[in-house]
């Protein structure tokens, strides 16, 4: 075949690409084409340019895209990068992007090559935005794979990430705009790596660790987000949290979110409190950070009506008080805080915040074992939701509202008899006993919260009209020995009290 014939077939290739993609893309896959496209991608090859534009559009299409790697594409692909032909570039950049867009196999495939070296070395030649933008085009999606994170931090990506950032920072053209947010995603992309963020902590005195840092302090809200989304990535083990709070960190982040009280950010908002919540989970940290004002910082965000920040104000504040008692206690005595409680118990439309609302409705009063706590829950007719609760589809949930729910029977049974009978939790509790698939944990507490009732004399007779003695009688034999001995002790009070 002539070179002028191989031009006039490509060129018919692409124009029936152009008109259905689709069709088109499925006879050269059946044609076996792929292969051939293959051993034309050569720098010496005048139609490489063409063979990775046809590449580029048949990628397009997701079910093409490990065809597309089975063929052996990549390898050659790749060594295009250091052609010197910016056509070539710019359609072996397209056809690379387009591949590995949303393909896991491809992404696999490309860490077994030298791709991140290639492609941060082509990065830091570029000066015009169009080239270095096809150059993030391919970056992204190859950024979600561990392995090439890694290669790219090592390969020398972040310093030039960080120089765009100082270089657009103060810029208010749309292209270094662009750039700008680009260049920030990429590098909290980056973070999402185990190993490739803690490369870049360095035990907190890596220089990128604190390029970051400057930028929540910014004026810039694209750098604020930024900086709050990879603290919030750095805050992913022990370590690092300890860390960063022993050296100021919390005090950055609520002077961010102080920022973005009135009309603020939501973006911000979410990432700050996200940061905050990973911060607060190791238990040397809890203490400090509620010392430090964060649960006062988080309570002004309680008017919020945006679902990711009223979830990630939740998931904070539950952290926060994880054994911490006293300021359980504080927070449950808060009327303001366990009504905004109650009613986003009732947020069906948004699952997350109804989760997390209930589970902080419970971890009050597990950690404060308080009865002003209790009596305001109650109060505030949080008792239904705590029932409900012990329903849940999730085992942990289930048995942190049983918890809940029998220290309000231990503490203020009286309080909260009426609640208690109305949210039918001794049917509820029938059931979860009842069920062969409870699991023992929930069985053990649904006992345990029986007995608890059998003080109250109209939740005593619900307990005996409902036959609990033949139900619980059967868990003697629970395979489960704590079960099974908690089933005796139960077995014995229903007896003594029919």
């Amino acid at each position: 075949i002539t070179a002028d014939s191989l031009e006039g077939c490509l060129d018919c290739l692409l124009q029936a690409l152009a008109q259905n993609n689709t069709e088109t893309s499925e006879k050269i896959q059946k044609s076996g084409i792929l292969q051939v496209f293959a051993s034309l991608l050569t720098p010496q090859s005048s139609c490489t340019a063409k063979v990775a534009n046809i590449i580029a559009e048949v990628a397009k299409n997701e079910f093409m895209r490990n065809s597309c790697v089975d063929a052996g594409l990549i390898p050659p692909l790749v060594q295009l990068l250091n052609c010197k032909d910016q056509e070539v570039l710019l359609q072996t950049g397209r056809a690379l992007g387009n591949i590995c867009y949303d393909s896991q196999s491809s992404k696999e495939q490309f860490a077994y090559t030298n791709i991140a070296e290639e492609i941060v070395k082509l990065f830091k030649k570029q000066i015009e935005h169009d080239k270095k933008e096809m150059i993030f085009e391919v970056l992204a999606p190859l950024a979600e794979n561990d392995i090439i994170k890694l290669q790219l931090v090592e390969a020398g990506l972040v310093e030039c990430l960080l120089e765009i950032v100082q270089k657009t920072v103060d810029s208010d053209k749309e292209d270094d705009i662009a750039e700008l947010k680009t260049a920030s995603d990429l590098m909290v992309l980056l973070l999402l790596g185990d190993e490739s963020m803690q490369k870049l902590f360095e035990g907190g005195k890596g220089s990128v660790f604190q390029r970051v840092l400057s930028w929540i302090p910014s004026n810039n809200h694209q750098l604020q987000l930024a900086g709050a989304l990879a603290i919030a990535n750095f805050a992913r083990n022990d370590g690092n949290c300890i860390h960063m709070v022993d050296n100021g960190i919390v005090q950055k982040l609520m002077d961010l979110l102080d920022r973005h009280v009135e009309d603020g950010n939501v973006t911000v908002q979410h990432a700050a409190l996200s940061a905050l919540r990973n911060l607060a989970i190791p238990v040397v940290n809890k203490a400090k950070m509620l010392s430090a004002g964060v649960a006062e910082a988080v309570l002004k965000f309680l008017r919020s009506e945006m679902p990711p920040v009223q979830f990630k104000l939740l998931g904070t504040l539950r952290m926060l008080i994880d054994a911490q008692a006293e300021a359980a206690e504080q927070l449950g005595k808060n009327v303001k805080l366990v009504e905004r409680l109650v009613e986003w118990c009732e947020a069906k439309d948004h699952a997350g915040v109804m989760g997390e609302s209930n589970r902080l409705l419970s971890a009050l009063i597990r950690h404060s074992k308080s009865k002003d706590v209790i009596r305001t829950i109650v109060q505030s007719g949080g008792i239904k939701h705590l029932a409900t609760m012990a329903t849940s589809e999730h085992v942990i949930m289930q048995n942190e509202a049983l918890i809940a729910l029998a220290l309000i029977a231990a503490l203020e049974l009286v309080t909260a008899e009426k609640d208690l009978e109305n949210a039918k939790l001794v049917q509820i509790l029938h059931r979860l006993l009842s069920d062969e698939r409870s699991a023992p944990e929930i069985k053990y507490n649904s006992m345990v919260l029986i007995c608890a009732l059998m003080g109250s004399e109209p939740l005593h007779k619900e307990v005996q009209n409902l036959a609990f003695l033949e139900v619980v009688s059967k868990l003697r034999s629970h395979e489960n020995k704590t079960v099974a001995q908690q089933a005796s002790l139960t077995e014995q009070r229903l007896a003594v009290e029919s």
